[in-house]
């Protein structure tokens, strides 16, 4: 049995999923100035977007757990599907952390400012 023969056949599932881009869509147009202190009614403030944030890394500490679970229990849980549920939930949550420094790093400079 080669090594290749155990990886799925369809691995859609394991790939990101990105909007795909269809040749009808139009490009903004950069050339006219867009006043952009101006927020539009749909966007989202940055609490919201750091509260989403934080709830999909946690919903991928508790797939990681479920499925670290599963395998100790007998299961029938493919062990690289375990690992790649760890490893996403552990590199989320280090972007996490790490956008949570930056912020900080932010405030402190912005605190040490004189006015």
């Amino acid at each position: 049995m080669s090594p290749l023969s155990a990886i799925p056949a369809n691995m859609s599932n394991f790939m990101p999923k990105l909007d795909m881009v269809t040749p009808d869509m139009k490009m903004p147009d950069i050339s006219a100035p867009s006043d952009v202190t101006k927020a539009s009614p749909s966007s989202d403030s940055f609490a919201s977007m750091f509260g989403r944030m934080v709830s999909d890394v946690n919903a991928k500490q508790n797939a990681a757990t479920e499925a670290m679970g599963a395998l100790q229990s007998g299961q029938k849980v493919p062990l690289h599907q375990t690992v790649i549920a760890m490893e996403e939930a552990s590199v989320s949550f280090q972007l996490m952390v790490e956008v949570r420094n930056r912020l900080l790093e932010s405030y402190q400079e912005i605190m040490r400012m004189s006015i």
